[in-house]
């Protein structure tokens, strides 16, 4: 079994049977076996965007408030999180492959409004995804979730839309088949 580590892809089994999870994609963005774990779904969009959470200065004309939310997870549904390709965004955790989590927000939100960073160097989501301590390694050990080590790179690669299928194509093998299987069997 890949060891939990920030900067991995927790892959959902097709047959997961929770709405939360149900064909997602979570970014591990921190993992420890006493304080648990902190996730960020990737493939759930929320139809929410920048300028429908914040009053942007300049307003909703800017193209920063067009940059699309997505759905975190369950926990904390009224909290912003983001992930991002700034390496020099101050107090921001490096999670591998150019992918940062969180850091200054206020500095990014000035290079979204100014135009110095462009919305597709970020990815916003409300809520997030959240483990006990030593839940999520359970979860693995049920085959609730398949991990992907190493692979933060693949948020700013791949398209929300197809994103659960895609990743478990790329695994290929046995995970390029589960890409196939159907929402519901009994349809099939």
């Amino acid at each position: 079994m890949p060891r939990l580590r920030p900067g991995s892809l927790l892959i959902s089994q097709p047959f997961l049977g929770d709405p939360n999870f149900e064909r997602t994609v979570v970014l591990l963005c921190s993992h420890s076996d006493t304080d648990g774990s902190f996730g960020l779904v990737l493939n759930r969009p929320a139809n929410l965007q920048l300028g429908d959470v914040l009053e942007l200065p300049g307003g909703d004309a800017l193209p920063a408030a067009a940059t699309p939310l997505g759905v975190g997870g369950p926990v904390q549904p009224d909290t912003l999180h983001f992930l991002h390709q700034l390496p020099e965004l101050p107090q921001a955790v490096s999670l591998g492959g150019g992918v940062g989590w969180g850091g200054n927000f206020d500095r990014l939100l000035d290079g979204l409004v100014g135009g110095q960073v462009a919305p597709a160097q970020v990815r916003l989501y409300v809520g997030y995804s959240g483990w006990t301590a030593g839940q999520l390694a359970e979860e693995v050990k049920e085959n609730v979730w398949i991990i992907e080590p190493n692979a933060a790179a693949k948020v700013f690669t791949l398209t929300t839309d197809a994103f659960w299928q895609a990743i478990l194509r790329e695994k290929g093998g046995r995970y390029r088949m589960l890409s196939n299987y159907p929402t519901d069997p009994s349809l099939n």
